[in-house]
C-alpha cells in the first residue's frame, strides 16, 4: 500500500502551525481596530478634488479558514492512524509512537487487503484528498489564510512548508514518494503564481 504524499502534507501542516503564532503576533495591531475576519480589506483615503480615491490594502488573518484547514486536517489524519493501526495490529506488529507509524509504512512489509487498497488509491489519485492537486491547494490556502493574503510574506510561508517537508523526509527514513516530490513542485509552483499575480510579473 502506498501512502504517497501523506507525510509532507502533515509536515508542511506542521510547519505551518508553528508559523501561525509568529503571524498573528504580527497582525495583533491590525486585528484589533476591526472584528472583521476577511482576507482584504479597502481603506479609501479621502478623495482629492479631480482625481479618484486611492485604496490602500491591509491583511488580517482569516482565522476562519485556518480554523476549517486544521480541522479538516486533524480528521483526516486521524482517520489514516486508524486504518494503520488496524493494519498493524492484524500483521501482529505493535503500535507504537507516530514515528513507528511512518517507519512500518516506509518499509513496506506488510499486506492490503482489496478494499483498503481500493480506498488509498482513491486518496492519493491527482484528485484524490491526499493526492497532488488537492494537497497543493491546502497548502497554498493555508499560507495565504496565515498572511490574509498578502504576497510578501509568500516567501516566508514558502520557507516554512520547505522546512515542514525536511521533516517528513526525516520520519519517512530518506526520500519521500515521488508523489510527495511532485506535490513539492506544485506548491513551489503555485506559490510562484500567487506572487506573480500580485505583482503583475510573469515567470
Amino acid at each position: 500500500m502506498s501512502v504517497n504524499g501523506i507525510t509532507g502534507t502533515q509536515a508542511a501542516y506542521a510547519g505551518y502551525t508553528s508559523t501561525q503564532s509568529t503571524a498573528a503576533s504580527e497582525k495583533t495591531s491590525e486585528a484589533s481596530s476591526s472584528k472583521d475576519t476577511s482576507g482584504v480589506v479597502y481603506e479609501p483615503t479621502s478623495k482629492t478634488t479631480g482625481t479618484a480615491a486611492n485604496s490602500t490594502k491591509t491583511y488580517k488573518q482569516d482565522t476562519a479558514t485556518i480554523a476549517k484547514l486544521k480541522a479538516d486536517a486533524e480528521e483526516r489524519t486521524s482517520q489514516l492512524r486508524s486504518l494503520v493501526e488496524q493494519l498493524m495490529s492484524k500483521q501482529g506488529t505493535a503500535y507504537g509512537q507516530a514515528n513507528n507509524m511512518w517507519s512500518f509504512l516506509a518499509g513496506g512489509n506488510y499486506t492490503v487487503d482489496p478494499a483498503t487498497r481500493a480506498q488509498a488509491q482513491a486518496d492519493i489519485a491527482e484528485d484524490g484528498y491526499w493526492g497532488v492537486t488537492q494537497t497543493s491547494d491546502r497548502i497554498l490556502d493555508f499560507a495565504k489564510a496565515l498572511t490574509g493574503g498578502d504576497p510578501s510574506k509568500a516567501d516566508e510561508m514558502l520557507e516554512a512548508f520547505k522546512k515542514g517537508y525536511e521533516q517528513a523526509a526525516k520520519k519517512w527514513g530518506g526520500n519521500l514518494p515521488d508523489i510527495s516530490q511532485r506535490t513539492y513542485d506544485a506548491v513551489i509552483s503555485k506559490f510562484e503564481q500567487w506572487k506573480s499575480n500580485e505583482t503583475g510579473t510573469t515567470n
